[in-house]
């Protein structure tokens, strides 16, 4: 594949002087102007367990719900808001509309009926076949954030003084999807 291939307009932008440099990285072309990066999406068995966990242990805010019951799902959109956001957060149609502009918003989808099936799990990607890894939150104190997850009874997959990749935490949701934890200005 050339270095042309996805960029045939020739208005672009060059990559931002400071952003790191990788194979495969194109300029940014006039026509992406706008895109915003909103959200990414978690197949879910019991919606109330999820949205205890997101809400009640992550500190997210539900922003807007869609159900499509001749289809057989509904549709959970989730955000995790700063104070000012919560304090100043729009209602009705316009809070449909600020969801859709954010970024980062999580999405979970419940398929009707897999909440009443005994031994019904989803995939977490991390077993064969591998696909999806994980969703990753950024906390500003690692250890207050594993403090409160084991006050929460919340299931580790790795702690941050476990394995070769230290200060970073892996957890799982009710239904075994990974989340990483990480403090940022332990990443450097």
């Amino acid at each position: 594949m050339s270095n042309d291939t996805f960029n045939n307009d020739h208005s672009i932008q060059e990559q931002p002087e400071s952003s790191v440099k990788a194979n495969g990285v194109q300029p940014i072309s006039a026509q992406t102007t706008g895109y915003t990066f909103n959200h990414t999406m978690l197949r879910v068995k019991d919606p109330v367990k999820s949205l205890a966990f997101y809400t009640g242990v992550l500190g997210m805010t539900l922003l807007a719900v869609k159900k499509f019951p001749a289809m057989g799902f509904d549709l959970y959109f989730l955000a995790k808001l700063t104070e000012s956001e919560r304090e100043n957060l729009p209602s009705g149609n316009d809070l449909e509309i600020f969801a859709f502009r954010q970024r980062g918003i999580l999405e979970l989808t419940h398929n009707y009926g897999t909440e009443t099936k005994v031994d019904f799990s989803y995939h977490d990607g991390n077993q064969e076949p591998q696909g999806f890894g994980h969703i990753c939150f950024n906390v500003p104190d690692l250890n207050a954030a594993v403090a409160w997850f084991d006050e929460n009874n919340v299931e580790f997959k790795k702690r941050p003084d476990e394995g070769s990749m230290k200060n970073i935490v892996f957890i799982k949701d009710v239904d075994g999807y990974w989340i990483e934890i990480v403090q940022a200005d332990l990443m450097a």
